[in-house]
C-alpha cells in the first residue's frame, strides 16, 4: 500500500509517496550538489582558473574510446574543436546554474546526462570496471530529471504555478 505525504518547504507544498519529507531534502540535496559541481567545473574552465584557457585537443585526440574516431575528427577540424573549447565550460556552467537554481531543470539534466555519456566513453579506461564517477554523474542526472527535482525550492516550482504553463503543458517536460 503506497502513502503519499506532503511537506512544503518555503510556502511550496509538494507531495511525495512513502518518503515524505525525508525524499524532499534529499532530493533538493541531490540537486544543489550535482549542480554545484557543473557550476564549478565550468567555471574554472571558463575563467582560467588552470592559468591557460581551456583546450580539450589533447583529451580527444588520445581519447582510448569506443567512439575514438568521432573524437579524433573534432580534434582535428578546427571549427569544431574551437566550438568545443567553448562549449565545454559553458555548457557546464549553464547546465549547474540551472540545475542550481532549478530552473529548465529537466532540460538542463538532459543536456548534463548527455556530457556524461560524452565523457564516460571518453574515460573509457575501464580497468577499474564500468562504474566510475562519470557513470555515478549520469545517475545523478537521470535522477534529477526523472523526479523533477527542480519543483522542490526550485524556480521550476513556481513557473509551474503560472497560466502560461498551464495553457501549455507540454513545457512541464522540459520544467520540473
Amino acid at each position: 500500500m503506497t502513502t503519499t505525504q506532503t511537506t512544503s518547504l518555503l510556502g511550496r507544498t509538494d507531495a511525495f509517496d512513502d518518503a515524505g519529507s525525508a525524499a524532499t531534502y534529499l532530493l533538493l540535496a541531490v540537486r544543489l550538489i550535482t549542480g554545484y559541481w557543473f557550476l564549478h567545473a565550468g567555471w574554472t574552465k571558463f575563467t582560467f582558473v588552470a592559468g591557460e584557457p581551456f583546450d580539450a585537443s589533447g583529451y580527444l585526440a588520445n581519447a582510448d574510446s569506443p567512439i575514438a574516431w568521432l573524437f579524433g575528427f573534432v580534434a582535428e577540424t578546427p571549427w569544431l574543436l574551437e566550438f568545443t573549447n567553448f562549449m565545454i565550460p559553458v555548457g557546464e556552467f549553464l547546465i549547474g546554474l540551472g540545475v542550481m537554481l532549478g530552473a529548465l531543470t529537466r532540460l538542463a539534466a538532459f543536456f548534463g546526462g548527455f556530457l556524461m555519456v560524452l565523457f564516460y566513453l571518453g574515460n573509457a579506461d575501464w580497468a577499474h570496471g564500468y562504474v566510475n564517477g562519470d557513470l555515478m554523474g549520469l545517475l545523478l542526472f537521470a535522477i534529477i530529471g526523472i523526479f523533477a527535482a527542480g519543483r522542490v525550492v526550485g524556480v521550476d516550482g513556481f513557473i509551474e504555478d503560472t497560466e502560461f504553463v498551464s495553457q501549455r503543458p507540454w513545457l512541464r517536460y522540459l520544467l520540473g
